[in-house]
């Protein structure tokens, strides 16, 4: 695997995010998790170590490496709290790409360098309560007025908006009372007219700040527009592709502590006189977890491989979204199977893992929006 996808700097980055991951995050995983409390001060470090803009040009701020080296970053940190994965996560790919890909010379200067740092975090809100995985039925307005767009609406379930110093959001741009179609603007933090509601009380992902925002007569200049109006919705549609990967990352991280987990624990648990490991109920389902994790980490690796190579990802975002997320799911119960009665209890780590899980399966598009993305793409093929 290395030796196919990963140069020195791959492997150079992935061991100090392993070893910052086991030595800063680990310490307070399960503390982050229990009283969903955001990981702030991680973030400050992560800031530090200049992994809030992975593959940002350096010219703004940025690492300058690939996307494989994000996969790797959010992989390992995912490892161990995976809260704090995708804070990085959402922050890098969504709230910080579409600056990257569709934005001005100017925008890139300051919010894109910001972003990189880590001065600000960035936030993307695109679902609403009637258009989630119908994102075209967005019903957000924005009306182009006096060099200005005053919005209306509201996003639901927006990573990182509490701690956001600018918000990405998707809505309808009505100009000279035509609509110009999906636009994505951005608003920086405090401005009037934006209001956050209350962090919602999750299943999983505790210390992730996610809660929904609100857009009432909110003023915001002309110039906060990314693209063209009317490429809008294909811009965002290219930000949530790229994503998918970064999800199949948190996915395979999961997966890969998840595995560990079982590993460890079949080996210091006895029963019947022998380690349980030696039980064939046992080694056969680790047998199955590390054949499915290498399967996973071969689609997401080369997913972003094609990413970096400048190919069409559609199909094999969706492929390795959709694997590695429903994966986690069946590791992690797998894992709680395995540790019995002990998996169940908060103090062992699986249960956690497995909380943590389920959205892997909805967010960035659900498992049945990705089997259409790849039914679609392959069926294309007989076209030709």
């Amino acid at each position: 695997m290395s030796s196919i996808y990963l140069k020195e700097e791959h492997l150079l980055l992935q061991k100090m995010v392993r070893d910052f991951s086991n030595q800063e995050l680990k310490p307070i995983a399960q503390d982050i998790d229990k009283y969903s409390q955001f990981p702030k001060e991680s973030i400050d470090k992560i800031s530090k170590l200049g992994l809030m803009g992975i593959p940002w040009p350096e010219k703004y701020g940025g690492g300058g490496m690939d996307n494989l080296s994000l996969v790797i970053a959010i992989e390992e940190m995912a490892k161990v709290c995976v809260s704090t994965a995708v804070t990085v996560m959402a922050h890098t790919s969504l709230g910080s790409g579409p600056f990257a890909l569709f934005g001005t010379k100017g925008q890139k200067e300051n919010y894109l360098t910001k972003l990189s740092k880590g001065e600000i975090i960035g936030a993307f809100g695109l679902t609403e309560p009637n258009a989630g995985s119908d994102a075209g039925n967005t019903q957000t307005i924005a009306i182009l007025k006096d060099d200005k767009f005053i919005v209306n609406g509201q996003k639901v379930f927006c990573t990182n908006a509490g701690v956001a110093g600018v918000i990405i959001f998707t809505a309808q741009i009505i100009e000279n009372d035509q609509n110009k179609g999906i636009g994505a603007l951005f608003v920086n933090k405090g401005a009037k007219g934006l209001k956050l509601g209350k962090p919602e009380n999750k299943m999983g992902w505790k210390g992730s700040d996610t809660r929904s925002v609100y857009f009432d007569q909110m003023e915001i200049p002309s110039d906060n527009i990314l693209g063209e109006p009317d490429k809008g919705f294909k811009q965002f549609l290219k930000t949530l592709t790229g994503g998918r990967i970064s999800i199949a990352a948190l996915s395979l991280g999961i997966c890969e502590a998840a595995y560990q987990a079982s590993l460890k624990y079949s080996n210091e648990r006895t029963a019947f006189g022998k380690k349980i490991n030696n039980f064939q109920s046992i080694s056969f389902k680790l047998a199955d977890m590390a054949t499915q994790i290498e399967a996973a980490r071969h689609l997401v690796y080369n997913a972003a491989w094609l990413k970096d190579k400048g190919e069409n990802i559609i199909k094999e975002a969706a492929m390795a979204k959709l694997y590695a997320s429903e994966l986690a799911m069946r590791l992690t119960t797998e894992a709680i199977q395995i540790h019995g009665g002990f998996g169940y209890i908060r103090e062992y780590n699986v249960e956690r893992f497995f909380r943590d899980s389920k959205i892997l399966e909805i967010g960035e598009g659900t498992s049945e929006v990705q089997r259409i993305i790849i039914s679609r793409e392959i069926l294309k093929s007989l076209e030709y």
